[in-house]
């Protein structure tokens, strides 16, 4: 099924007989104006955090050429020309002008053998931009490389130099882009067949660790930048398990004939989570301590969650890479793409990332049943849930899902979280009532439109249900996704043997699922604090916090006459009495402030799901779904 060899060498085929590539979405025909395949040069210069490149290609009229302004899988508008510098255009080797149209177009003037030089400052260290410095590169296409208009679905190379070994010393190069003339480590030459090809391949340049697998017949790679001793073949096996159960949902779909290879590009820090999916490989953030070490045993808290992050990204080889809204598919990137299905996506993913750990036998039914109550934990300390639907969550991401503030959490609902246990409610109620399960949904949504590259039309996922199940699932969806009132999470889960009870939390690190603790915080004054800080974060609709006027910001010192610090915030709540009012100060900037506040008794607001003693057909259904 799969098999594993640490590797030194670079992640990628050495020349492109083995690689395949297949059908983006996004391919506009090519402009009669370009008539050379686009050819780019990347070189590095680490310590000024900066890329430098080139693009060289004919014209025969006066070009425009683009930036786009988002990157897909990351809602948000990010303006990647303002990264841009020393732009400067020449026509057969004589400058000419550039001639701006806005933020990230420009034409120009000129035509015949067109030269553009320019740099890119590189040191955002997310996975969605670019960063250069004496450790590692890292970028996405959609960072460095201009387009001109028209030429997307024309031909590109570009070709990657190898930094100065004194600076960078062992650097090796790891993409998905196939290989036309590279080096040992990865340097060279490589080409995309579009544009949406070339921007989807992002490219990590170190000294990484590398371990190579197959996941039935598929070369699979894991890449690890930065500093760590992981168990490499530990993790290797871990997630071949992984990705071997989400290709059986999909059964075994797309084959190698349309996908020659998967990356898993992870960037290892101190403190790091995230990931980016693209459509042969993602990009990854995970902390250090995390991954695994050699000799350690058990899942601990930390490595299940990379193995989560790992399920989701690849969860998106299918969904939102090939199972993509037209909505989002249709875009080419100059500006937002509004849909009310991002839920199905991300959501459904979120859903499908943890149940596959229990599939692929990486954790087992309580384990899974802990996770899913801290999701529904999440979503039940959230006041914006009865605020903000899920469809209008969805849509309003652009504006408001990257960019919280102090008062998101009493206005909006996480699409991510609500999308999963929405999706749950789905799951459950066609295994109730019908033959069918969210996985058949799936895999139908695959043969129409995910293995032909055909956009998803809005309500997709959910007109599909409707269909195959037979059912009339509206008044579902109409509750779930395009209202407020709680989802029937306890009544759902009761037809499978689960009981899910609501409690108080057990203090401050109780985030749902199974405790040991039976301690109870006296009271709550509504407000959460930043991490390590005795600043408000948040203070939540209907609070005392909110009643005393105190706001995100506002600094704490002293409560009951007593100093207040991140570290005895806890025990100061815990001296309190619920109906009694205190004394609170604070700083509001440089001013000093004074309330009376009035604890209240904490709310029952943590889920726990525990497996209940049953048989017969209630029993059937569960073990249908969490496995025997």
């Amino acid at each position: 099924m799969f098999r594993f060899v640490v590797s030194a060498g670079p992640a990628t085929p050495r020349d492109g007989r083995a690689a395949v590539t297949s059908g983006y979405h996004h391919r506009p025909p090519s402009s009669e104006s370009v008539l050379s395949t686009i050819r780019y040069r990347v070189s590095a210069e680490p310590a000024a955090h900066r890329f430098r490149v080139s693009a060289l290609f004919d014209a025969a009229a006066a070009p425009v050429l683009r930036l786009p302004n988002w990157i897909r899988g990351s809602y948000l508008v990010r303006d990647f020309a303002k990264h841009v510098q020393g732009l400067k255009a020449f026509v057969d080797e004589r400058p000419v002008a550039i001639t701006r149209l806005d933020k990230g177009r420009f034409r120009v003037e000129g035509q015949g053998r067109i030269r553009l030089e320019y740099a890119v400052h590189a040191l955002d260290s997310s996975v969605r931009k670019a960063y250069l410095d004496t450790r590692r590169g890292f970028f996405n296409g959609s960072s460095l490389f201009y387009c001109p208009v028209g030429a997307e679905a024309g031909r590109f190379e570009v070709a990657i130099e190898r930094p100065d070994p004194s600076r960078c010393p062992g650097w090796k190069l790891a993409t998905a882009l196939v290989p036309v003339e590279i080096a040992d480590d990865g340097f060279g030459v490589y080409r995309a067949g579009s544009y949406e090809e070339l921007i989807d391949c992002p490219v990590e340049m170190a000294a990484y660790q590398s371990i190579a697998f197959d996941v039935d017949g598929i070369p699979h790679r894991l890449v690890l930048s930065g500093r760590c001793e992981p168990d490499l073949p530990r993790l290797a096996a871990d997630i071949a398990r992984v990705c071997h159960a989400q290709r059986e949902l999909f059964g075994q779909q797309p084959q190698k004939a349309q996908m020659a290879q998967y990356l898993f590009l992870t960037q290892v820090t101190g403190n790091g989570y995230g990931g980016l999916e693209h459509r042969t490989s993602t990009a990854l953030v995970t902390a250090r301590d995390a991954l695994p070490r050699p000799g350690q045993t058990g899942l601990r808290k930390g490595y299940r969650g990379f193995l989560g992050l790992v399920s989701h990204e690849y969860f998106h080889l299918w969904n939102v890479k090939r199972i993509t809204a037209a909505r989002f598919a249709d875009n080419d990137l100059s500006a937002e793409a509004y849909s009310e299905d991002l839920w199905a996506y991300e959501g459904v993913t979120s859903y499908y990332d943890d149940l596959m750990l229990l599939r692929a036998g990486l954790i087992d039914a309580p384990v899974y049943l802990d996770l899913l109550a801290e999701a529904a934990t999440r979503l039940q300390r959230t006041p914006g849930r009865t605020v903000q639907t899920l469809a209008e969550a969805s849509f309003e991401t652009w504006i408001k899902y990257y960019q919280p503030d102090e008062h998101t959490p009493n206005a909006a609902v996480n699409y991510y979280v609500k999308g999963a246990l929405a999706t749950l409610c789905l799951d459950l109620w066609l295994r109730l009532h019908s033959s069918l399960t969210l996985d058949d949904v799936m895999r139908a949504l695959w043969s129409r439109y995910g293995a032909h590259d055909i956009g998803v039309p809005e309500g997709g996922l959910e007109a599909v249900a409707c269909e195959i199940s037979g059912l009339d699932l509206k008044p579902r969806f109409d509750a779930w996704l395009r209202g407020t009132t709680e989802l029937p999470l306890a009544e759902l889960l009761a037809a499978f043997g689960v009981t899910a009870s609501l409690r108080p939390s057990h203090g401050a690190s109780d985030e749902g699922g199974r405790s040991e603790s039976r301690s109870l915080p006296a009271t709550t004054l509504g407000l959460s604090l930043r991490a390590g800080e005795a600043t408000i974060a948040t203070v939540f609709s209907g609070s005392p916090a909110e009643d005393a006027g105190l706001a995100g910001g506002d600094q704490l010192v002293a409560i009951d006459g007593l100093k207040i610090t991140a570290g005895n915030w806890a025990l100061r709540l815990e001296a309190l009495h619920p109906g009694v009012a205190v004394p609170l100060s604070w700083f509001r900037g440089d001013e000093l402030m004074t309330a009376m506040i009035t604890p209240v008794q904490p709310a029952a607001d943590t889920w726990t799901l525990t497996l209940a003693e049953i048989d017969g057909e209630p029993l059937a259904r569960r073990q249908a779904w969490l496995g025997a």
